[in-house]
């Protein structure tokens, strides 16, 4: 399994959301994944223009790294979102990639893959942060095996407990387990598919306006 890590916190890999991150990967790792982290510190992804370029064309016309982060996902098997709980939501970085994806939600192109979201805070409050990753996973088509968060400010020292350590490194096998089993959770199929049925309806609404995406799921999705 090929797994992209996306790591949006202005601390890259020293940042407690990294260290999370690789307590997860190392489950991962220990079931035979490999894969690439992404780290976006601020700059590398731009906030999304909203001028439909995506619908109408397929891609992105800004000139950054948000097409090439993209493509490296569609080549992978999985996707984990990390961030930090920055004033009760994602990260401004790891929200402008997720404002990108507004194509590739409206084709949900990442069918078939599965991923996992990780928060890290200084005082809580990460559970509604990583249901809405997951949620924000979904929508892509991914199918989200779940998630694990750490609140800094009741660990000792700022040092991840055993049972963090041990619920991420389960959060990596699950990861790598659900992918080679095509394991599918009702809950996800559920939300998947209410949100797969706006989708269509959407395409066939503005299918004069937004011609990639409408022939997209023609080809791709039987529409």
């Amino acid at each position: 399994m090929k797994i992209i890590s996306i790591i949006g916190s202005p601390h890259g890999e020293k940042g407690n959301t990294a260290l999370l991150l690789n307590e997860v990967l190392k489950g991962a790792q220990h079931m035979g994944a490999q894969g690439e982290t992404v780290f976006l510190k601020g700059g590398s992804v731009l906030p999304c223009l909203g001028c439909d370029k995506c619908h109408i064309k397929g891609r992105c016309l800004q000139k950054d790294e948000f097409e090439t982060i993209k493509h490296k996902i569609l080549e992978a098997d999985g996707l984990i979102l990390a961030s930090p709980n920055y004033i009760f939501s994602v990260s401004a970085q790891l929200k402008a990639f997720m404002d990108r994806c507004c194509g590739v939600i409206h084709c949900m192109a990442f069918e078939g893959k599965y991923g996992a979201s990780i928060v890290t805070s200084g005082g809580g409050d990460e559970k509604p942060i990583a249901d809405y990753m997951n949620h924000f996973l979904i929508t892509t088509g991914i199918h989200p095996v779940g998630s694990v968060w750490a609140t800094m400010g009741d660990l000792p020292e700022g040092v991840f407990t055993e049972e963090i350590c041990r619920k991420a490194f389960n959060l990596g096998e699950i990861l790598v387990l659900a992918w080679k089993r095509k394991k599918r959770f009702k809950s996800v199929d559920k939300k998947m598919t209410a949100f797969r049925n706006r989708m269509q309806w959407l395409m066939e609404y503005r299918k004069e306006e937004w011609p990639y995406e409408y022939k997209y799921w023609q080809k791709y999705k039987g529409l």
